[in-house]
Order: C-alpha cells, then structure tokens, then sequence
C-alpha cells in the first residue's frame, strides 16, 4: 500500500489549478439521497466557483441544502486526489461572478 501524502496549502492550490479539472460534486437531494455531478471551477481565494443552472438537480439542492462537497482528481494512477468542503453562496449576479 502506498504511503499517504497530506497536501499542504500550497500543494493544493497547485494541484486544483492544474490543467482544466474535472469536480465532482456531491449534494443532498430531497430525499436525503446523495447526488453527484461532475462541474468545471476555477478558484477565488479559498474557495471554489462554479455555475449552474438554478433549476438543475444540483442548484435546487444548494439552494435548499446550503452543503456540498466536492473531490478532484488527477485521472491516472496513483489517483492523487483534493477533497473540497466550503460554504455555500449562491449569486444570480454574473457581473459579480466574473469579478
């Protein structure tokens, strides 16, 4: 078995901004069921960005829940990986958004 590396900060931000990152983004749906959909971000400050849809599974399930998590990957063996858990702020301003 591989040894466990902890990623520093540095390590991190380094790791989320390589390349285009695929997201996958867990939410708690209605049901209390957990759903999963792959997002494009980009980073502000500590915290991550993204858009979707209001009226999409995961949107609803933001904006009732106000939690998520979300893990990225590096798609090849050895499977290094950042684990993402913010608060949650949603806008409808896009001028904000590209700020």
């Amino acid at each position: 078995m591989a040894d466990v590396h902890v990623m520093s900060d540095t390590e991190r931000r380094a790791f989320l901004m390589d390349g285009t990152r695929t997201g996958h983004l867990a939410t708690v749906g209605k049901d209390g069921r957990a759903h999963v959909a792959p997002v494009w971000f980009a980073l502000d400050g500590d915290g991550v960005v993204f858009m979707t849809r209001s009226k999409s599974a995961k949107g609803r399930n933001l904006a009732r829940e106000r939690r998520a998590a979300m893990s990225v990957d590096e798609g090849k063996p050895m499977y290094s990986f950042v684990h993402v858990e913010v608060p949650i702020t949603i806008t409808d301003d896009l001028d904000e958004m590209y700020r």
